[in-house]
């Protein structure tokens, strides 16, 4: 994968990363962009600007990401909890056997059980030309 990447970025006009360290930072950063790109696609379909992002799961417990992600998308991510199919799975259990009300009572089981961190975005303008890199970049490939 560090070679494909390099090969990506040389090929691309772009730094080619020379460490693993920067390797991954340049795809977590690929990475954030990608979410800023499908949260405007899916706030043109649906009309509608978005507050937060939610994220779930074991890619919550990587802070860089979460927290390069509410940069990149200028909007606060909330991550957690990090077992969301073991909880989800037994949510449903829950609602079938009846010990829950409604799928409503079981995401406040959620939120009382569950601790949830907020990642707040910073360095908006910084972001904005990473992402008309981007979408340049983008534009090239296709």
């Amino acid at each position: 994968m560090p070679q494909a990447i390099a090969a990506c970025c040389a090929r691309t006009g772009q730094a080619v990363p020379e460490s693993p360290d920067a390797v991954v930072r340049a795809v977590l950063d690929s990475l954030a962009l990608r979410y800023r790109r499908t949260l405007a696609c899916l706030a043109e379909l649906q009309g509608r600007t978005f507050d937060a992002l939610y994220a779930i799961g074991g890619g919550t417990k990587n802070c860089l990401l979460c927290q390069l992600t509410a940069d990149a998308t200028g909007v606060p991510l909330i991550a957690g909890p990090v077992e969301a199919t073991a909880i989800g799975n037994l949510l449903v259990q829950a609602l079938a056997l009846g010990h829950l009300g409604s799928l409503a009572e079981g995401r406040a089981v959620v939120r009382r059980s569950f601790a949830v961190e907020a990642f707040e975005p910073r360095d908006a303008a910084a972001w904005d030309e990473a992402y008309a890199r981007h979408e340049r970049l983008l534009e090239v490939r296709q």
